[in-house]
Protein backbone atom coordinates (compact mmCIF):
# COMPACT_ATOMS: atom_id res chain seq x y z
CA UNK A 1 0.00 0.00 0.00
CA UNK A 2 1.17 3.48 -0.88
CA UNK A 3 -0.41 6.59 0.60
CA UNK A 4 -0.94 9.54 -1.72
CA UNK A 5 -2.58 12.36 0.16
CA UNK A 6 -5.64 10.86 1.82
CA UNK A 7 -5.80 7.95 -0.67
CA UNK A 8 -4.44 4.47 -0.12
CA UNK A 9 -3.14 2.97 -3.34
CA UNK A 10 -2.71 -0.79 -3.54
CA UNK A 11 -0.07 -1.91 -5.99
CA UNK A 12 0.02 -5.30 -7.64
CA UNK A 13 3.62 -6.11 -8.52
CA UNK A 14 5.14 -8.81 -10.73
CA UNK A 15 8.89 -9.39 -10.77
CA UNK A 16 9.79 -10.81 -14.17
CA UNK A 17 13.54 -10.96 -13.42
CA UNK A 18 14.46 -9.54 -16.83
CA UNK A 19 15.36 -12.94 -18.18
CA UNK A 20 14.99 -13.55 -21.89
CA UNK A 21 13.22 -16.86 -21.25
CA UNK A 22 10.36 -14.95 -19.57
CA UNK A 23 10.00 -12.27 -22.27
CA UNK A 24 6.77 -13.67 -23.76
CA UNK A 25 5.20 -13.90 -20.30
CA UNK A 26 6.39 -10.40 -19.47
CA UNK A 27 4.64 -9.04 -22.55
CA UNK A 28 1.31 -10.28 -21.22
CA UNK A 29 1.93 -8.43 -17.94
CA UNK A 30 2.39 -5.13 -19.78
CA UNK A 31 -1.19 -5.34 -21.04
CA UNK A 32 -3.38 -3.87 -18.37
CA UNK A 33 -0.49 -2.33 -16.42
CA UNK A 34 -0.64 1.28 -15.27
CA UNK A 35 3.06 1.39 -14.45
CA UNK A 36 6.34 -0.43 -14.78
CA UNK A 37 9.71 -0.27 -13.09
CA UNK A 38 12.64 -1.10 -15.37
CA UNK A 39 15.43 -2.13 -13.02
CA UNK A 40 19.09 -2.49 -13.91
CA UNK A 41 22.17 -3.25 -11.81
CA UNK A 42 24.55 -0.26 -11.64
CA UNK A 43 27.44 -2.73 -11.24
CA UNK A 44 26.61 -4.63 -14.46
CA UNK A 45 26.74 -2.67 -17.71
CA UNK A 46 24.98 -5.47 -19.63
CA UNK A 47 21.78 -4.98 -17.61
CA UNK A 48 21.76 -1.30 -18.58
CA UNK A 49 22.49 -2.13 -22.22
CA UNK A 50 19.36 -4.32 -22.40
CA UNK A 51 17.05 -1.53 -21.18
CA UNK A 52 16.24 -0.20 -24.65
CA UNK A 53 14.89 -3.59 -25.67
CA UNK A 54 12.78 -3.97 -22.52
CA UNK A 55 11.51 -0.42 -22.88
CA UNK A 56 10.52 -1.05 -26.49
CA UNK A 57 8.59 -4.16 -25.37
CA UNK A 58 6.82 -2.24 -22.63
CA UNK A 59 5.81 0.57 -24.95
CA UNK A 60 4.70 -1.82 -27.67
CA UNK A 61 2.46 -3.92 -25.42
CA UNK A 62 1.15 -1.41 -22.88
CA UNK A 63 -1.06 1.64 -22.74
CA UNK A 64 0.68 4.73 -24.14
CA UNK A 65 -0.04 6.43 -20.81
CA UNK A 66 1.72 3.79 -18.71
CA UNK A 67 4.14 5.32 -16.20
CA UNK A 68 7.63 3.87 -16.49
CA UNK A 69 10.29 4.37 -13.84
CA UNK A 70 13.93 3.56 -14.49
CA UNK A 71 15.57 2.17 -11.35
CA UNK A 72 19.31 1.71 -10.91
CA UNK A 73 19.79 -0.83 -8.13
CA UNK A 74 22.87 -1.47 -5.95
CA UNK A 75 23.75 2.22 -5.56
CA UNK A 76 25.49 1.21 -2.32
CA UNK A 77 28.25 -0.47 -4.38
CA UNK A 78 29.72 2.72 -5.80
CA UNK A 79 33.25 1.28 -6.03
CA UNK A 80 31.95 -1.43 -8.41
CA UNK A 81 29.74 0.91 -10.44
CA UNK A 82 29.81 0.39 -14.22
CA UNK A 83 26.89 2.70 -15.08
CA UNK A 84 27.20 6.34 -14.07
CA UNK A 85 24.13 7.98 -12.60
CA UNK A 86 24.39 10.78 -15.18
CA UNK A 87 24.24 8.26 -18.02
CA UNK A 88 21.09 6.68 -16.60
CA UNK A 89 19.54 10.11 -16.01
CA UNK A 90 20.18 10.98 -19.66
CA UNK A 91 18.57 7.71 -20.81
CA UNK A 92 15.55 8.41 -18.61
CA UNK A 93 15.25 11.98 -19.88
CA UNK A 94 15.55 10.91 -23.55
CA UNK A 95 12.84 8.28 -23.06
CA UNK A 96 10.51 10.28 -20.81
CA UNK A 97 11.03 7.99 -17.82
CA UNK A 98 11.08 8.71 -14.13
CA UNK A 99 14.44 7.83 -12.57
CA UNK A 100 16.02 7.03 -9.24
CA UNK A 101 18.68 4.80 -7.79
CA UNK A 102 18.07 2.28 -5.03
CA UNK A 103 19.81 -0.21 -2.81
CA UNK A 104 17.86 -3.33 -1.99
CA UNK A 105 20.61 -4.14 0.53
CA UNK A 106 20.33 -0.93 2.55
CA UNK A 107 16.73 -0.08 1.62
CA UNK A 108 17.65 3.31 0.15
CA UNK A 109 14.84 4.57 -2.12
CA UNK A 110 13.18 1.14 -2.48
CA UNK A 111 9.82 2.30 -1.17
CA UNK A 112 10.33 5.61 -2.95
CA UNK A 113 10.56 3.82 -6.31
CA UNK A 114 7.07 2.39 -5.85
CA UNK A 115 5.66 5.56 -4.28
CA UNK A 116 7.01 7.75 -7.09
CA UNK A 117 5.50 5.47 -9.72
CA UNK A 118 2.15 5.29 -7.90
CA UNK A 119 2.07 9.07 -7.49
CA UNK A 120 2.69 9.58 -11.22
CA UNK A 121 -0.08 7.08 -12.05
CA UNK A 122 -2.44 8.91 -9.70
CA UNK A 123 -1.53 12.26 -11.30
CA UNK A 124 -2.27 10.87 -14.77
CA UNK A 125 -5.58 9.59 -13.47
CA UNK A 126 -6.41 13.05 -12.07
CA UNK A 127 -5.50 14.65 -15.41
CA UNK A 128 -7.80 12.25 -17.26
CA UNK A 129 -4.94 10.54 -19.11
CA UNK A 130 -5.89 7.20 -17.58
CA UNK A 131 -9.49 6.02 -17.55
CA UNK A 132 -10.54 3.87 -14.58
CA UNK A 133 -13.33 2.41 -16.70
CA UNK A 134 -10.82 0.99 -19.20
CA UNK A 135 -9.25 -2.24 -17.94
CA UNK A 136 -6.36 -1.75 -20.36
CA UNK A 137 -5.11 1.05 -18.09
CA UNK A 138 -4.62 -1.34 -15.18
CA UNK A 139 -6.55 0.67 -12.60
CA UNK A 140 -9.36 -0.65 -10.47
CA UNK A 141 -11.26 1.11 -7.73
CA UNK A 142 -11.31 -0.55 -4.34
CA UNK A 143 -14.52 -1.18 -2.39
CA UNK A 144 -14.30 2.12 -0.48
CA UNK A 145 -13.98 4.17 -3.66
CA UNK A 146 -16.77 2.27 -5.41
CA UNK A 147 -19.27 3.03 -2.67
CA UNK A 148 -18.39 6.72 -2.43
CA UNK A 149 -17.80 7.44 -6.10
CA UNK A 150 -19.90 10.36 -7.36
CA UNK A 151 -20.17 9.37 -11.00
CA UNK A 152 -19.72 6.22 -12.92
CA UNK A 153 -21.00 3.85 -15.50
CA UNK A 154 -23.80 1.65 -14.35
CA UNK A 155 -25.42 -1.11 -16.31
CA UNK A 156 -28.18 -3.65 -15.87
CA UNK A 157 -27.32 -7.13 -14.69
CA UNK A 158 -30.77 -8.68 -14.36
CA UNK A 159 -33.94 -8.33 -12.35
CA UNK A 160 -34.86 -9.23 -8.81
CA UNK A 161 -37.80 -11.42 -7.83
CA UNK A 162 -40.16 -8.42 -8.06
CA UNK A 163 -39.20 -7.71 -11.66
CA UNK A 164 -37.23 -4.59 -10.67
CA UNK A 165 -34.02 -3.99 -12.55
CA UNK A 166 -30.86 -4.54 -10.49
CA UNK A 167 -27.89 -2.39 -11.34
CA UNK A 168 -24.20 -2.69 -10.65
CA UNK A 169 -21.20 -0.52 -11.08
CA UNK A 170 -19.10 -1.40 -14.15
Amino acid sequence: MVNIGDKQIKLQVWDTAGQESFRSITRSYYRGAAGALLVYDVTRRDTFNHLASWLQDARQHASPNMVITLVGNKCDLDARREVKQEEAEAFARENNLLFLETSAKTGVNVEQAFATTARAIYERLQLGLLDINNDANGIKLGPQQLSTRQSGSYGPVGSDSGGNLRRRCC
